[in-house]
């Protein structure tokens, strides 16, 4: 099974069993809802212990998280560097030209000539819109902007995205 992280326990928070996550999805209010289960894995683990949130809150640039079965900071205290998990089957279905960021990354990048320019090796969040570092088998990686204009065709079966090259974007 596959898992993708939507969160790293960066602390505990208080003495009620609180911890504080630095979260790493995009649907906070969704991964971290009362009644969700997730994998919780400590820093050596292979498989994950299943966790079920008990509350969450938000506070400051933090999700503050319980957990059923951890009532105080004796029982958090270990989890600290530990990352939360959710699994693949529990992915929500996104609304259409909406992507997950494994599901882009390691894409091979074409030109609509026809022309490979590299793979999709990272994804910058820039506030107003995406850009994919994109890097050819040789020579300096190249920054893509996801929009419109830019990006034609995106097909994650075949791992293949089709760009329109305009002038300064690969220089």
């Amino acid at each position: 099974m596959q898992w993708f992280n939507v969160g790293k326990i960066v602390n505990t928070h208080g003495i009620r069993g609180e911890v504080r996550v630095l979260s790493r999805t995009d649907f906070p209010d969704e991964r971290f809802a009362v009644g969700t289960k997730l994998g919780l894995f400590t820093p050596d683990a292979k498989k994950p212990v299943m966790v079920k949130i008990a509350s969450h809150r938000q506070h400051k640039n933090f999700e503050l998280v319980t957990f059923e079965g951890y009532p105080n900071i004796n029982d958090v205290e270990p989890l600290k560097e530990s990352y939360l998990k959710i699994a693949e089957h529990d992915l929500t279905e996104l609304e259409d030209n909406a992507f997950y960021h494994h599901e882009i990354l390691g894409c091979r990048v074409f030109s609509t000539e026809g022309q490979e320019l590299g793979t999709i090796s990272e994804i910058l969040e820039t506030g107003a819109n995406d850009v994919w570092e994109v890097t050819p088998k040789t020579g300096k990686k190249h920054y893509i902007p996801y929009i419109e204009d830019i990006v034609k065709e995106i097909d994650i079966d075949e791992k293949k995205v089709i760009i329109e090259v305009m002038e300064g974007l690969l220089s």
